[in-house]
């Protein structure tokens, strides 16, 4: 299949019915973003979410590949990270100029194999033209895992607000099928990953359903929210470095008492499973 990097533009609303969503699926008390009121850092990626149509789905559930990204044939795909920038704030309800290219296709040799990372830029501009997000996000393709000898998923009772803080910066975040399907639903995304535990275990090898990146980015994100942080956010950098399961155990927490603030999402054996680095207005980045 032939395949050529394009930009795609797009005219769109920041929609405030799945920024309400994920208000609700994080039921941590902060206020819920309504039309006028400024978008909280990263909340982008919800209210400018849109459906693919059901004909243009692969057999992963992402839209299949060859039209706005390459035809990789690796069946896995994991978003791996990125960075955004803020130059001038965003609200809700009103309406923005989307252009997003490929900026990257590479080909590269890890631990687990060939994997294809693939680098998607995106810069939003607002209503009166002014340039206000830049960003860019990598895509990782690999080989599925080894699948192993077929077992009944575990049943988890329902985890209840996913944020709950158990010290200064210092929140539990406990996961579940159901949150993971609502959030697949606020920010439309069909990856069969998510949601369908048959094809995550016996298909892509996992030992479970995979808790998206995109939410373990933005449960950071809340986090100095909810620490009341002061100062706009400059820049955001990203990364999620593991899956993390649904149902496992994780912390979200400060990685160290310095400026730029970073944040991480660790597991029971203390490795990360995702880190985010945040740059305010009028703090110290050394």
């Amino acid at each position: 299949m032939s395949w050529e990097p394009h930009t795609v533009t797009t005219t769109e609303t920041l929609d405030p019915h799945p920024v309400a969503a994920l208000s609700a699926l994080f039921d941590d008390g902060a206020p819920t973003p309504g039309p006028g009121d400024a978008l909280p850092p990263l909340w982008h990626w919800l209210a400018l979410a849109r459906w693919p149509l059901s004909s243009a789905l692969g057999v992963d559930g992402h839209p299949a590949r060859g039209s706005f990204l390459p035809p990789v044939e690796l069946p896995r795909r994991m978003f791996a990270g990125g960075e955004v920038v803020f130059h001038a704030p965003l609200t809700v309800g009103s309406t923005v100029r989307r252009e997003s290219y490929v900026d990257s296709v590479t080909e590269k040799s890890g631990r687990s194999g060939k994997l294809v990372v693939v680098a998607v830029a995106t810069t939003l501009y607002d209503e009166s033209g002014r340039l206000a997000i830049e960003e860019r996000q990598d895509l990782v393709y690999r080989d599925s895992g080894a699948v192993s000898p077929a077992a009944e998923p575990a049943v988890l009772d329902p985890a209840g607000a996913p944020l709950t803080r158990t010290g200064e910066w210092a929140w539990n975040l406990a996961t579940d099928p159901t949150l993971l399907m609502r959030f697949s639903a606020a920010t439309c995304n069909p990856h069969r990953i998510h949601y369908d535990w048959p094809y995550a275990t016996r298909v892509e090898g996992y030992p479970g359903l995979v808790v998206h990146g995109p939410l373990m980015t933005l449960a950071l994100a809340e986090v100095p929210r909810l620490e009341g942080q002061a100062g706009r956010v400059l820049r955001v950098r990203h990364r999620n470095r593991r899956p993390l399961f649904c149902g496992r155990p994780a912390l979200l927490r400060r990685v160290e008492d310095a400026e730029p603030l970073t944040l991480g999402v660790f597991g029971p054996d203390h490795e990360p499973h995702s880190t985010l680095t945040i740059e305010h207005e009028g703090a110290g980045h050394g």
